[in-house]
């Protein structure tokens, strides 16, 4: 049986996504993360800056989600976060997102898998687990509840 525990909830801060629109696969926008912060039972800190999620938002309007982020955590081990995902929903829920709006999570589909990279020591558990984490999308930022997979 598979089951969840809580990981961490994330708050990411982005700037405006750059657009290659309408290539062969679709529209690809690369949104870079400039911080944010992280907190958990048993890992907490912050969402450094340089970090990216890199979509393709498919012809039937899925936006494919391929993030890659570093956390530093409040004792100054860094690591790294691997996210895919998808995000979905009416076309007119998706625009209300897409001009800036906050609309609530259960309004629409935003679900990713993660998995970690960590140097040894304290935090090298992560590299043993995949999370799953449920999205919401906002103006500037982006907020995760993380879960990990047991």
């Amino acid at each position: 049986m598979i089951g969840l525990r809580p990981l961490f909830d994330l708050a990411a801060h982005v700037s405006a996504p750059q657009v290659t629109p309408a290539g062969p696969y679709g529209t690809r926008r690369f949104i870079p993360v400039t911080g944010g912060r992280f907190e958990g039972d048993r890992l907490a800190g912050r969402l450094l800056p340089g970090g990216a999620d890199c979509q393709l938002i498919r012809p039937d309007g899925v936006a494919e989600l391929d993030v890659r982020v570093t956390f530093e955590t409040h004792d100054g081990v860094i690591f790294l976060m691997k996210g895919l995902g998808l995000r979905h929903g009416p076309d007119a829920v998706m625009q209300r997102i897409a001009a800036g709006e906050q609309v609530p999570a259960a309004e629409y589909y935003f679900r990713e898998t993660m998995i970690f990279e960590a140097c040894a020591g304290r935090y090298d558990w992560l590299n043993r687990l995949v999370a799953i984490g449920r999205g919401e999308r906002r103006a500037d930022s982006v907020h995760l509840s993380i879960y990990e997979v047991l």
